[in-house]
């Protein structure tokens, strides 16, 4: 009878060690990066209260939480006669939830430590967050986020400093990308202007699918969600404005001159531009009116990057947030932040072969084990050059040499240190590159030079 091979749920991935190598060159990148900028590490447990989580991602995003099931008898809390509805019993089974994203649970964190911090607070964050999406080429259920925050401050310098720091952290990985800019203050005045002040939330989802299902479907769902046809004829003309960044805000200036929340956002993104345009210049950023984002807590700017190499959604995105605090009882502080997709930037990387070659493998250096006298001194070789940070191990088994030599093919290892009987006895030990098949003799006292020059 065959054994059933175990599996793991849909929407998560096990990560063989080149993966693991290549995904800590990601997070390695981004990290430097964070830190360049002088942001400060945090942590927050993975599952959070529901009470903390639900009303903060629209209703779409409230049916992508994962919930957690309360201990023991979690049947008894159901109140007797409320018939099976499962959004309804969830509310009596189900006090906690997996975190759907790094921000909201920082709010939480700012409220509880509000006092242990220094304010404007710069913080990041790397860790993983699920949703119970359905799960498709570069859409997981368990995906890793690398997040930076600014909050504590109203100043559009710090939207200039997340457009750098993508700019630096793309710069780094060698790709290319597309910064989107938009403004929530905008959307705001584009819904007014056109009729549906009162309907943001809805405009905001479905312009934020504009890109994906394209302007027919988008006024379709307009429609559905009860915007009539004179709304819809007034929307139109905002969706084909073209041109460059700057001819965009003028029309859409002109567009919108009779909304307060409009001119405000208008000159907001003009500032940032500004800046942008001075002090970013080489970055590739666009002013997209369309970019919605459909979070309801955003305030003021949304950012959004794209690959330009591969068609795989967002892999950067965020926006300023001016109260999500205040729903945690702490009122007035405004923040701004962005999140790195972690998990889709490995798999443009992949796509695009821009992984590094040299950093596929944990070890650099094998020493062959020939056994009996030969295993010490080959043990206190492998110290010495781990004292001076060279990467090394001994092959645990004498076994032929054949077979270790395979071994450091299978792992990439790029050299192979034979130090038999022989060699001791010269003083020496013979260099194997891996590579090209090339051996020769170096003195032991030489053997950590000669490996860190290669």
């Amino acid at each position: 009878m065959a054994v059933p091979v175990p599996g793991i749920p849909k929407g998560t991935r096990d990560f063989l060690p080149q993966e693991a190598v290549r995904r800590n060159y990601i997070f390695r990148t981004i990290q430097e990066v964070f830190h360049l900028f002088g942001y400060q590490p945090i942590e927050t447990p993975a599952m959070e209260n529901l009470s903390t989580l639900l009303g903060k991602y629209g209703e779409e995003g409230d049916k992508l939480l994962f919930r957690i099931l309360n201990s023991g008898d979690f049947l008894s809390g159901v109140p007797a006669g409320i018939p099976y509805d499962s959004s309804e019993w969830s509310r009596y089974i189900c006090d906690r939830g997996l975190r759907y994203d790094l921000t909201v649970p920082f709010a939480r964190f700012v409220v509880q430590h509000y006092n242990e911090l220094v304010f404007p607070f710069k913080r990041y964050q790397m860790q993983p967050v699920w949703r119970a999406d359905r799960p498709q080429k570069g859409r997981y259920r368990e995906f890793y986020q690398c997040d930076a925050d600014i909050i504590g401050s109203n100043s559009l310098l710090n939207e200039l400093e997340l457009v750098q720091m993508i700019d630096e952290v793309f710069r780094r990985l060698s790709l290319r990308v597309l910064i989107k800019l938009n403004n929530r203050k905008i959307l705001a005045g584009i819904a007014e202007t056109i009729g549906m002040a009162d309907q943001l939330t809805p405009l905001t989802i479905a312009l934020d699918k504009l890109e994906k299902t394209g302007e027919e479907k988008v006024l379709q769902e307009l429609s559905a969600a009860g915007a009539g046809a004179e709304v819809i004829e007034k929307l139109i003309p905002f969706l084909r404005i073209t041109g460059g960044n700057e001819s965009r805000l003028e029309q859409l200036s002109e567009m919108i001159k009779a909304s307060e929340e409009g001119r405000k956002g208008i000159a907001e993104m003009k500032e940032l531009m500004g800046y942008v345009s001075s002090y970013a210049p080489e970055a590739n950023v666009e002013f997209d009116i369309t970019l919605a984002r459909g979070l309801n807590y955003y305030t003021g700017t949304i950012v959004e990057v794209k690959s330009l190499d591969v068609s795989i959604g967002s892999i950067c995105g965020g926006g300023r947030y001016d109260n999500l605090t205040g729903i945690f009882g702490l009122p007035g502080i405004s923040g701004v932040g962005v999140s790195f997709g972690a998990d889709r930037i490995y798999d443009v990387l992949q796509q695009t072969n821009r992984f590094p070659a040299g950093d596929t493998t944990a070890c650099s250096v094998l020493f062959a084990n020939f056994g009996g006298k030969a295993v010490q001194p080959a043990l206190e070789f492998v110290r010495k050059l781990r004292s001076a940070g060279i990467s090394s191990e001994i092959y645990p088994d004498n076994a032929k040499l054949k077979k270790q030599l395979d071994y450091a093919n299978r792992r990439n290892i790029p050299y192979v240190v034979l130090a038999g009987e022989e060699e001791l006895s010269e003083g020496k030990v013979t260099l194997k590159n891996m590579t090209t098949g090339e051996q020769k003799k170096v003195a032991v006292e030489e053997l950590a030079d000669v490996l860190r020059n290669r």
